[in-house]
Formats: structure tokens, sequence, C-alpha cells
């Protein structure tokens, strides 16, 4: 009797894990149908982002698909910037931990698009990518042999 309450909540433990990887797995099976349709796209546990041409669409994910879904252009955007625990970062020395990470879209007289990620690497990265693409097409820009 001792030894089946000791082994109880290792057994309790190992069917919350099974059940948290499997929610886990229908969250990036519902988005991997979802991102499907973009260009380019990521995902982690605090949002999905994708972009396709100068739109992009952004959510929360979740075993049934994307939750809180906003679109927005490229077109709009007046400034970009990435936020560390709700500052702008110097970008070429970017802080190794933080509490927060997002990505900061301005948009004139609108407030500001906080869309979270959860690497500081990641959001630079998807900063370039958006700063190198032409606002008009969402194609990156053409570069000219000359400059």
């Amino acid at each position: 009797m001792e030894r089946g309450l000791i082994w109880l909540p290792l057994l309790v433990l190992f069917f919350g894990l099974a059940w948290a990887g499997w929610n886990e797995f229908r969250k990036v099976d519902a988005y991997q149908g979802w991102a499907k349709g973009f260009d380019r796209a990521k995902y982690d546990i605090l949002s999905v982002l994708g972009q396709r041409g100068d739109r992009l669409v952004w959510g929360k994910p979740s075993r049934t698909g994307v939750l809180e879904m906003q679109e927005f252009s490229l077109k709009e955007v007046t400034a970009m910037e990435v936020q560390v625990n709700g500052h702008g970062i110097n970008e070429a020395y970017p802080p190794k931990t933080s509490r927060t990470v997002s990505l900061c879209f301005y948009r004139g007289d609108e407030g500001p698009i906080l869309v979270p990620f959860t690497e500081i690497s990641l959001a630079l990265k998807w900063a370039q990518a958006l700063r190198s693409l032409d606002p008009e097409t969402g194609l990156p820009k053409q570069v000219s042999p000359n400059s």
C-alpha cells in the first residue's frame, strides 16, 4: 500500500506531461495548416506571425487554430523596432536576457502593434527581414548594381 502511494504522484506527473505534450502537438499541427498560405511564418508559444506580400497577420496559437487574429499592411507602418522589457533596443548590441520581447509596429496616429516573441534573436531576424521588403509590393527590395 505504501509503495502505491509513493508511485501515485509520479503517475499523475506522467499523465500531466503526456497531456501537455499532446496539447502542444495539436497547436503546432493547427499552425502548420494555417501557415501554408504565407510567404514567411513563425510559431512560438506566445504568438504566430505570417507575412504574405505586404500583409502581416498575427494571433495566438491554440489547438483549434489561431485566435485573436489581427492583420495590417506594411504600407501603414511608419516605424518598426524590437522592444525588450518594454523599451526599444540597439539592435547591433542586443541584451542577452529579457523578460518580454516584442516586435513593435507604429502606424501613424494609431497605437502601436506589439507582436510577442520568445527570443530576442528571432525578433531581430524578423525585423531585418521585414525591413528588407519593399512596403508597396511586399517583395525584397531591388538592389541596383551601382549602390
